[in-house]
């Protein structure tokens, strides 16, 4: 594994948000000795934040109400200043959240690390946790007492923590007082996190109890070679045959047209999407909640993938491969194609080598109806506080307003590239180019993005054109996202249940398009996932979704 590869991944998870994730099991965390009634149905709704966009540089590419992201072809060579005055009281704040970058050097050697305490005006006291570990660590924090928390926690998305929306409920602070409505207006960077990104954090209760991490429309994605596909005849409007005569095309010798990881179901959420099969779940006009699983789109999708592995046009250790080695495999030309985070863009368009052009695909049509793409949920996660004194959260909520900072602003700069002259240049368009020092020293190893950050944007260094190409896809299937209608809901039997439920039907998946079982087998194992826990899955969100409409 080279420096570069693993790197890649890391900062390709970091950015975008892992395509993959593969929740393992974890015994229910006993916060306390019953259920809480996390449900949204029954109580009176705090009104989300009302949302105010920040000031600042003009972008060069517009976005659009539908999702599309502003777009940004050069550095804003104008900063703006959008915290007015430095948060912290010199007290020392204990932070913990996931990361997916190499442990930090110590606070002490560290002059990243040192210039953010700074700014912020305390002292950080960091837990940083691995993503291999971020389960059990939370599981271990979840089941302690509320004095040893820290005083904020990141709940990443990539994960079903069992009840987790009781532990929440229970052991943070309610950040209605402070957040909903005009109270935000105090905290004028999280006022500029849509309102999208709230609603698919959701409430807990009725209540708001964080502040997510917001992110692009676009979720999965399949990143093409592009040379590779255009080669092998890849053009615009293609329809489903068309990609599995491409894919067959694109493969011979030791080279495959389709990479798969480890637990990303052959790329299971993309072609799902493009045979238009509902994201997990749908939901009715009125308000009823159907699976996607049980729709016969998704086991057409699963047949697709079943016949384009017996075409061997997937890289054939699809089922054990890591997202690291595939990473690799797709920069040397063994893949033609990964799955990943649409906001993976940028170490794809960074790190490729000369001559390789990544593209993120254009659905396929199936039957004459043209391919939808993942809709992500708008909230890689969310941040929550520790329950304190009203002062003491009006400290921890002003350091997440800096750290909330937009692009084209001050404070986004130092946070995402540090000092200038120590960590970063100008390159010749103005924008940060990271020193030796700053490749080590930033905020993928220290993550304070998972904490806080503004609103995502299309932004490439000194690669305008990716932006415009980026940018011009988005307009194109924007329109045509599939997104999880139960984003933002809440489910007792999922917050219980949902690890082991997920488990069943991906292992079926795999199954079938790896060969190991019949296609047949489908109906029975839905059947099963209704049975114990799917259907009340299904009336769960259903009220959840009626009460927060």
């Amino acid at each position: 594994m080279s420096r570069m590869s693993r790197r890649t991944l890391l900062r390709s998870m970091a950015v975008g948000g892992a395509a993959l994730s593969v929740p393992g099991l974890l015994t229910a965390c006993s916060t306390s000795s019953g259920d809480s009634d996390v449900s949204n149905a029954g109580k009176k709704l705090a009104p989300w934040p009302t949302y105010k966009p920040a000031t600042g540089p003009k972008p060069d590419l517009a976005p659009t109400d539908a999702g599309v992201q502003a777009g940004y072809t050069a550095y804003p060579s104008d900063l703006v200043k959008s915290v007015a005055r430095t948060p912290g009281d010199g007290s020392t704040v204990k932070v913990m959240s996931v990361s997916f970058g190499t442990p930090p050097k110590p606070a002490s050697a560290n002059r990243f690390w040192a210039a953010v305490e700074k700014a912020l005006g305390v002292k950080i006291e960091y837990t940083i946790v691995s993503q291999a570990d971020y389960q059990k660590k939370m599981a271990t924090v979840m089941a302690g007492d509320a004095d040893s928390l820290p005083d904020i926690i990141n709940l990443f998305s990539g994960f079903v923590l069992p009840r987790e929306a009781e532990f929440v409920q229970r052991r943070a602070e309610d950040l209605t007082p402070f957040l909903s409505g005009d109270a935000i207006d105090a905290y004028p960077n999280l006022a500029n996190i849509p309102t999208h990104a709230w609603q698919d954090m959701g409430r807990i209760g009725g209540r708001i109890h964080g502040i997510p991490l917001e992110r692009p429309l676009p979720g999965s994605t399949l990143w093409l070679n592009q040379g590779m596909f255009t080669d092998a005849g890849m053009t615009e409007g293609w329809t489903a045959d068309d990609f599995a005569a491409v894919a067959k095309q694109a493969t011979s010798g030791r080279t495959y047209a389709l990479g798969a990881a480890q637990g990303s179901l052959f790329g299971n959420a993309v072609h799902s999407a493009a045979h238009n099969a509902p994201q997990e779940w749908a939901v009715t006009k009125d308000g009823t909640f159907l699976p996607g699983c049980a729709d016969e789109r998704y086991k057409a999708a699963i047949a697709f993938q079943a016949q384009l592995r017996k075409n061997g046009s997937y890289h054939p250790d699809a089922t054990s491969i890591s997202q690291i080695d595939l990473t690799t495999l797709y920069y040397n030309g063994t893949v033609g194609s990964m799955q990943d985070g649409f906001g993976a863009y940028l170490p794809k368009y960074q790190e490729a080598p000369d001559g390789m052009t990544p593209a993120a695909a254009l659905p396929y049509s199936v039957g004459g109806e043209p391919g939808g793409i993942v809709a992500a949920r708008r909230s890689f996660g969310y941040t929550v506080l520790k329950k304190a004194k009203k002062e003491r959260i009006e400290l921890l909520l002003r350091i997440l307003d800096y750290l909330a900072a937009p692009f084209g602003s001050e404070e986004w700069e130092l946070v995402h590239y540090g000092v200038e002259g120590t960590h970063f240049t100008r390159a010749a368009d103005g924008s940060p180019k990271p020193t030796k020092l700053g490749e080590v020293e930033n905020n993928t190893n220290l993550p304070l993005k998972y904490l806080a950050e503004g609103p995502q944007v299309l932004f490439v260094p000194g690669m305008p054109d990716a932006v415009r190409a980026l940018h011009a896809w988005q307009e194109k299937v924007v329109p045509r996202a599939n997104r999880n209608a139960s984003f933002g809901l809440q489910s007792r039997t999922k917050n219980a249940q949902g690890t082991t439920l997920k488990a069943l039907l991906d292992d079926t998946v795999t199954g079938i398009v790896a060969g190991r079982l019949a296609l047949s087998e489908w109906d029975a194992v839905v059947k099963r996932w209704r049975q114990r826990g799917g259907d009340r899955m299904a009336e769960e969100f259903a009220q959840d979704h009626a009460a927060n409409t």
